[in-house]
């Protein structure tokens, strides 16, 4: 069985910028990309509000620049996606592919989390070219134009409301007849001139030829007044939440309702000594690359500590 100083499972810039530290502090870390190698930020276009690229920068470029840096440093950055774990003591027990075992005295978590989908052919179609589960992200580049936002809740109305200080107008498509979200967050939503609410809406597709033109909606599907409804948009937001990819951990790390870990205020560290988490697996806040980027400087930092500690 192979052992290391410091595990790192999951890639993306919590994981990679984990690896530059832990690297750079002699921890000699073994990385495992997991089953998206780079992260949810190879799935986008441009990234325009990550520091050090003022032209922006393609989300995948971003993410080759941030593994090259780790190497340069030392990295053994592998392919492979952890199956099972054992954190009952040290050195801790990971399996990687059902076969590869790995003894780490610490171990980074960055597995990140997953965008939740409808479910629809189209959004694979359209994924990059004007289907986005990410506000912040991507709201620049629809500055004056028609977007469309899914979801009734919190995260859905938090979109909505950013999203019209730059689109012209902002639909938001919900299935019931309310929004699920807070008194605020609603009186925010309603307070807003340029957002339209369409309840009882649901999405059949998009169309549209080099990118989002519209959508295809059914309002009050099943009921007798059932009717096909038509909208031109140029992008369409999910907002129906994320899931974070954390359940190979269940059985040792305290975990929150939807699944995402437990840290302790502001730290990297969860209730297992020398287990760390960093990125969107532990953070239903905010999401973003440069906190997830610091983040992993932190738990690698922790890390460090830890077996300087020991």
């Amino acid at each position: 069985m192979e052992h290391v100083k410091c595990l790192i499972i999951g890639s993306g810039p919590a994981g990679y910028t984990a690896a530059i530290y832990a690297s750079r502090a002699n921890l000699a870390p073994v990385q495992y990309c997991g089953l998206q190698t780079g992260g949810q930020l190879t799935q986008t276009t441009e990234v325009e509000n990550f520091p050090g690229y003022p032209e922006g920068v393609d989300g995948n470029q971003m993410m080759v620049d941030l593994r090259q840096q780790a190497e340069r440093f030392g990295a053994d950055i592998r392919d492979g996606i952890v199956t099972k774990v054992d954190f009952t003591e040290q050195p801790y027990k990971v399996t990687v592919d059902d076969t590869t075992e790995i003894a780490a005295d610490t171990v980074i978590i960055a597995t990140g989390a997953s965008a939740k989908y409808l479910g629809i052919s189209d959004e694979e179609k359209y994924k990059g070219m004007g289907v986005s589960a990410c506000a912040t992200c991507d709201g620049f580049f629809y500055r004056k134009k028609v977007v469309a936002v899914v979801g009734g809740g919190d995260t859905a109305c938090e979109e909505a409301v950013y999203l019209s200080g730059l689109a012209k107008k902002v639909y938001m498509i919900v299935r019931k007849p309310f929004l699920r979200a807070s008194d605020v967050m609603q009186k925010r939503v309603f307070g807003t001139e340029n957002i339209e609410v369409l309840f009882e809406h649901n999405t059949l597709g998009l169309f549209g030829e080099d990118g989002v033109e519209g959508a295809h909606l059914v309002r009050r599907k099943g009921e007798p007044d059932e009717e096909l409804v038509d909208i031109a948009i140029d992008g369409f937001f999910l907002a129906i939440g994320h899931h974070p990819n954390t359940e190979v951990f269940a059985d040792y790390l305290e975990r929150d309702a939807e699944g995402y870990i437990k840290v302790k205020g502001d730290t990297p560290c969860t209730n297992v000594p020398g287990v760390f988490a960093a990125g969107d697996c532990a953070d239903p806040h905010y999401r973003q690359a440069i906190v997830a980027a610091a983040s992993g400087c932190k738990a690698a930092m922790e890390a460090e500590r830890f077996l300087n500690g020991k």
